[in-house]
Formats: structure tokens, C-alpha cells, sequence
């Protein structure tokens, strides 16, 4: 059996009908760029997440760029964060001329907020929770130390829509939040595509006028910007794919409980469920670890099980990037994490397949 990664085909097959409706309707009424459909996914995004206004970009990225050049970010400024992340959180901190400061990851590849207070100095400025693979971070320790400090915080939710604490949404704890549509993201586009949210009026119609090359919506200029842009038609599919985000949450989470309930006897393994009522995850990915990882891929691509391993260098043990910390849990999921296929088109069969040959490896 073939388990893929992700399957691009068969999430389109399954909704060939609106999607190309959606594509006729764009191509046919000519409306591409800043128009009624992406204003249309803006308001439902922000109603989604709980945040008074949304931003469409084109990119997640440039999101957290745009949060800190409109946070007030200057060059020497420190910022706070972790390096088991995705490259893109260090470098929006870095290509605003600030200094990230990274700090390690807990039990649950978050940010350990144990560590966030000794990391603190006199030119820290702000706080760049990741909630990775679709769990929150905790929230509640990280908005104290904020209020404490007087740091800004951006959420960085590219892999956490729909997550949860406290019943409170991701995305919207902090001064502001971003969201990548990148396609394999639970919400994903076909091809790039971002969102900023913030309860921050001023915050918005600033990163308005940045993705629009400074142009601000009276027609006048208001300084240099970018051009960074959800085009509409991305705009419309999201929108459209955002009243599946219940159902594709649902299915996620009966994977991952499968995956357990299949798992779970190998000592070897550890298995992403930490059973805290305070946190809804989504599991954007189920990521295993085990000290056996590298053959245990080997394995799992033998026999047809595609799996992928994000990070396997330290972000900050990149030797172009000048990061120079010492991050031990960091280097530790390094060694020995992978994510398993796990996305809502995956069959049951697929599931035990994937079980079936785990346990067949540990056997």
C-alpha cells in the first residue's frame, strides 16, 4: 500500500464541484486583486478566530514580518522566541534588524515558559509564542510575563487553526496573531497565502497599506510598503474551504486517536497526547518520537509509508544563520522526531497500514 504524505489529488476530487465554481466565477467576473471575495474571507477568518480585523497576505511569512515592522520593532531590539520552528519566525525578526533570543521547548515541543523570564533584558521588546502542530502554547504563563515585562506578544498560529486553550481560539491572545495557508496547512490554499489578526485598528489599516506598496485606502501613499497580497481567488477558495474546518478538525482527531490506540503499547515510542483539559489540539501534524527514528524511517519508506522529518538540524546548529545557543530538548526532537501521514482524506485502511508497519519495525 502507498500512504502519501499529503494527497493534493484526492482533496481536489473531493471538491472538484466548488472548486471549480469558484474558479469560473473569478476568472469569468475578472475580480483578482483586493476585491469583494477576499474582504468577504477577511471578515469570516476574524469572526473565526475571535479578533476584531483580518489581513490577507501572501504568505505566513511575510505576516510576521508585518507584525513586527507594525509593532513598532526597530533595529537592536531583542525578541524572544524558540528555534524549533519553522525558519520563517527567526527570520521576520531577523530581516527587521532585531536579535531573536531563543529560548528551549517543553514536553510538548512548545515554547517552555519556565525559560521566558531569564531570556528577558533591557532591549526586549516582544514575544513570539509558536503553537506547533496544532496545540496551543500556554498562554495564560506567557500573557503574565508579558503584561509583567511590557512586551508585545505575536502569535505565530501558522500550524494551530482552530486550536484551542481554554476555549479561547489561537490567534487570539496576542497583539497579534498570523495564519499561513501554505497547502498542507489544515486550512490550505493552492499555493501561498497568509493571514494577520489583531483587535488593533491601527495595527490593521498599517499592515493594509504595507501589503498594498504604502498605498492607503483614501488613494494616497503613506511611505514605501510591499506588495504582499491574497489575491482573490485564493481568497475565495479559503473562504469556501473554511466551513470544512469543523468537519476536517473532527477527522483529524479520530487519526490521532487511532494512531494511539495503535501505538501506544510500544514502549519505544512517544506519542503526542498529553491529556491536559486546558488545550484542544488539532494536530496540524502527529509528530512520534523515538530514538530509533532514522531507521525507523528507513523502514516506513521501504514499505510505502511516506513521513517527513521537519527539522532534522537544529535551527540554530545551521551554521549560515548565527544563531549561537545552547537548546539541549531542541536538539533532542531533532534526533528523534517524525510526522506521520495525517490529513482528512487519509482512509481508515491507510491508518492500520501505517500502524500495522510501525509495530511490524519494533517487532
Amino acid at each position: 500500500m502507498k500512504v502519501p504524505f499529503v494527497n493534493y489529488p484526492e482533496h481536489y476530487r473531493r471538491l472538484k464541484p466548488e472548486l471549480d465554481n469558484i474558479y469560473f466565477e473569478i476568472m469569468n467576473g475578472g475580480d483578482f486583486i483586493l476585491r469583494q471575495h477576499l474582504e468577504d474571507f477577511e471578515q469570516n477568518i476574524a469572526n473565526f478566530i475571535g479578533t476584531k480585523y483580518a489581513v490577507g497576505l501572501n504568505s505566513g511569512t511575510d505576516a510576521l514580518f508585518f507584525s513586527l515592522k507594525a509593532i513598532g520593532i526597530q533595529p537592536g531590539d531583542e525578541v524572544i522566541t524558540v528555534a524549533h520552528t519553522f525558519l520563517a519566525t527567526v527570520g521576520a525578526i531577523v530581516n527587521n534588524g532585531a536579535k531573536p533570543v531563543l529560548v528551549d521547548v517543553g514536553y510538548d515541543h512548545n515554547i517552555d515558559v519556565s525559560l521566558i523570564e531569564k531570556a528577558i533584558t533591557k532591549k526586549t521588546k516582544a514575544i513570539i509564542p509558536v503553537h506547533l502542530n496544532g496545540r496551543v502554547c500556554d498562554m495564560d504563563s506567557i500573557m503574565e510575563i508579558a503584561e509583567n515585562y511590557h512586551l508585545k506578544v505575536i502569535e505565530d498560529s501558522a500550524q494551530a487553526l482552530g486550536a484551542k486553550y481554554k476555549n479561547k481560539k489561537a490567534g487570539s491572545f496576542g497583539l497579534t496573531s498570523i495564519f499561513s495557508f501554505y497547502p498542507a496547512k489544515i486550512l490550505g490554499t493552492a499555493g501561498d497565502g497568509g493571514m494577520l489578526c489583531t483587535d488593533d485598528k491601527n495595527i490593521a489599516i498599517a499592515v493594509r497599506e504595507l501589503r498594498d506598496n504604502g498605498r492607503t485606502a483614501t488613494g494616497g501613499v503613506n511611505g514605501y510598503g510591499y506588495c504582499s497580497r491574497l489575491d482573490n481567488l485564493h481568497a475565495a477558495i479559503l473562504d469556501m474551504k473554511l466551513q470544512h474546518i469543523p468537519n476536517w478538525i473532527n477527522r483529524r482527531k479520530d487519526i490521532a486517536i487511532s494512531y494511539y490506540q495503535g501505538l501506544k503499547q510500544i514502549t519505544e515510542l512517544k506519542l503526542p497526547h498529553y491529556y491536559d483539559i486546558r488545550f484542544y489540539d488539532v494536530y496540524q501534524n502527529y509528530v512520534i518520537q523515538t530514538t530509533k527514528r532514522d531507521q525507523l524511517v528507513q523502514h516506513l519508506r521501504k514499505n510505502g509509508v511516506e513521513i517527513l522529518i521537519s527539522w532534522p538540524t537544529p535551527m540554530h546548529k545551521e551554521p549560515t544563520l548565527n544563531l549561537n545557543f545552547k537548546l539541549p530538548k531542541t536538539e533532542e526532537l531533532s534526533r528523534t522526531v517524525l510526522s506521520l501521514p495525517l490529513y482528512p482524506e487519509l482512509s481508515n485502511n491507510q491508518v492500520n497500514y501505517v500502524i500495522e508497519t510501525i509495530k511490524e519495525f519494533f517487532r
